[in-house]
């Protein structure tokens, strides 16, 4: 299983949200390129990264920040926040991204998801963050009527890399994530899932280890990484298959 170790960019730094909300920002460093390198120099074989920004525009917004911490790292990025047309997916990829992530628009364009994995095979992944079960766009400010599992079936024969899914009540919180939750849908998905949202320990780690037959491929910590609550190579050690 592969950890994700999330660097969330907000006005050029690092910082981790609470709930999604923007107001409750807390900057954990203001290089996040420099964030990058530890991350990778680690041993992290992945890097996560989210404009958010860019989420609550529509557009790319913290460009400098992300093109840095593609130049610093030997490791593959993925990213998301703001990409809502393929002339974005485009410049990301051709920039060094390795994988998109397609979050509002996938509930707002499908199609147009669909077009970007056939262009750009197995670079392109799906978010989906849910409230109560229900997915929530525009940088988790709005909460659409429809669910986590029908959004993601929509996109079962498309080519999506991975389903990100991010459960919002509990994401910053610490208060570990919804495994029960995140297996159910990896269950009824052939696509493989990444777990995003609440992990605070490494016993969290072991519960979604447990239940990676079901489809759970991945997993995205932030908070606890940076605050000391996860030791990165221990984390690493856990989830090593």
């Amino acid at each position: 299983m592969i950890l994700y170790p999330a660097i969330d960019l907000k006005d050029g730094a690092c910082v981790r949200l609470v709930k999604g909300e923007m107001n409750a920002a807390t900057v954990f460093n203001t290089d996040p390129a420099a964030q990058a390198r530890n991350f990778a120099a680690a041993g992290c074989a992945w890097i996560h990264v989210v404009d958010l920004n860019g989420a609550f525009a529509g557009r790319p917004v913290n460009g400098a920040a992300v093109e840095s911490i593609v130049k610093a790292v030997p490791v593959p990025v993925q990213l998301g926040g703001g990409i809502r047309d393929m002339e974005t997916i485009a410049l990301w990829l051709e920039k060094g991204v390795r994988r998109v992530i397609l979050g509002t628009v996938a509930l707002r364009n499908p199609p147009l998801v669909r077009q970007a994995c056939a262009r750009f095979p197995g670079q392109v992944a799906v978010g989906i963050d849910a409230r109560d079960g229900y997915v929530a766009v525009e940088g988790w400010a709005e909460k659409s009527e429809v669910t986590a599992l029908d959004l993601a079936l929509k996109f079962e024969d498309a080519g999506v890399a991975a389903i990100i899914y991010t459960d919002i009540e509990r994401d910053g919180l610490l208060a570990g994530p919804n495994v029960e939750a995140t297996a159910a849908l990896a269950e009824k998905l052939t696509t493989p899932v990444i777990a995003s949202g609440g992990v605070a320990s490494l016993d969290d780690l072991r519960a979604l280890k447990a239940r990676a037959a079901s489809g759970i491929a991945g997993v995205i910590s932030g908070r606890a990484l940076y605050d000391g609550r996860i030791d990165l190579a221990a984390a690493l050690a856990v989830l090593k298959d």
